[in-house]
């Protein structure tokens, strides 16, 4: 099954807090739609909590909106261990993701062609959370591994919930973190390691026959991000069009071998207040033009999807509105 030309979809977030009403805009709006994060609801929808539910040791202090990976002599880690399998499925509940039961109660009413989910990426992750001492739980070899395996498991778990309702699934698999690696700040960090954990959450997703998704909205290697055998890549074009297209010949042999592009042309930043549909329209097409000195512009119009650049949950009700306005008004004028 293929995909449109510009089909439009979401990165994520959203500002609301009323789970229904998102997901009215996610229906009426976008072509594939996404269950809607709301973190504006709950610390437990934040990026990093959402994804945290079941995993050993977590802590979380919703006052003073902290979350930490605290070992402890409980027997949490041995409980894991005994449960796990290599096809392990870990819900979440409610508590954490408001708006994706809400979606699955309507989706549930008929039947989509596509359907959205997304976890946040394991180098993200693991370079968020911290143990007791303060250091990232990526350098502790034992609890990046189960941080590694408690996403594959949501991952699966979402797969089977949104096939329920839908011919086929994506996955996005949410990697902000990439714009700073190699900086001081995570001096330590292995590219093969960041090349094994990648591949791995790719491979279980392609493994049930959805389609992976790497999204960064910053700068990232491209070529690195493409190694992973993920069928898409999602980045923001407005802020970074110039660092994606440094990679050019390589994302031309990924669109030869099937591969697709997420255009994040809307922006989520406050360039939103003031962007114009034209400007947004005009750059689009010059990006498009840009990269097609180096690729077949007939092979990038046939890969190529729309979202924002990123998750609008920073944004307001409003602003959110006028950038599913532009994405459906980009759509037709890029197709046209």
């Amino acid at each position: 099954m293929s995909l449109r030309p510009f089909t439009t979809t979401g990165i994520g977030s959203l500002p609301h807090k009323d789970p229904e009403e998102a997901c009215r805009l996610v229906f009426k709006c976008f072509d594939i739609p996404f269950w809607p994060q709301l973190p504006k609801t709950s610390f437990r929808e934040s990026m990093v909590v959402q994804y945290s539910e079941g995993m050993p040791f977590v802590r979380i202090d919703e006052k003073r909106q902290t979350i930490s990976v605290v070992r402890d002599h409980s027997d949490q880690l041995e409980r894991f261990y005994e449960s796990w399998t290599e096809g392990t499925r870990i819900a979440i509940s409610s508590d954490y993701a408001m708006g994706l039961h809400a979606f699955l109660r309507e989706a549930r009413k008929r039947r989509f062609p596509f359907l959205k989910g997304h976890i946040t990426g394991p180098m993200t992750f693991t370079l968020s959370l911290r143990d007791h001492s303060g250091r990232f739980i990526y350098f502790d070899e034992e609890l990046r591994e189960i941080a590694l395996m408690t996403l594959k498991a949501k991952a699966l778990w979402q797969i089977d919930v949104l096939r329920q309702c839908a011919d086929r699934v994506l996955i996005f698999i949410d990697e902000p973190i990439f714009s700073a690696i190699g900086s001081t700040a995570y001096m330590g960090v292995s590219q093969g390691e960041i090349d094994r954990m990648m591949k791995e959450i790719v491979r279980v997703i392609k493994d049930t026959g959805s389609l992976a998704c790497v999204h960064c909205c910053g700068k990232a290697d491209w070529e690195a991000v493409i190694e992973t055998g993920t069928d898409m890549l999602s980045f923001d074009s407005y802020d970074y069009f110039e660092t994606f297209n440094l990679y050019a010949p390589k994302i031309r042999e990924f669109l030869i071998n099937g591969g697709y592009l997420v255009w994040g042309a809307v922006p989520t930043s406050d360039s939103l207040k003031e962007a114009t549909y034209d400007g947004i329209l005009d750059r689009l097409k010059r990006d498009i033009e840009t990269l097609s000195l180096s690729i077949d512009q007939g092979l990038i119009i046939s890969r190529s999807l729309l979202s924002p650049s990123c998750g609008l949950g920073s944004r307001t009700i409003k602003e959110t509105l006028k950038a599913a306005q532009i994405l459906m008004r980009l759509r037709e004028d890029c197709i046209s």
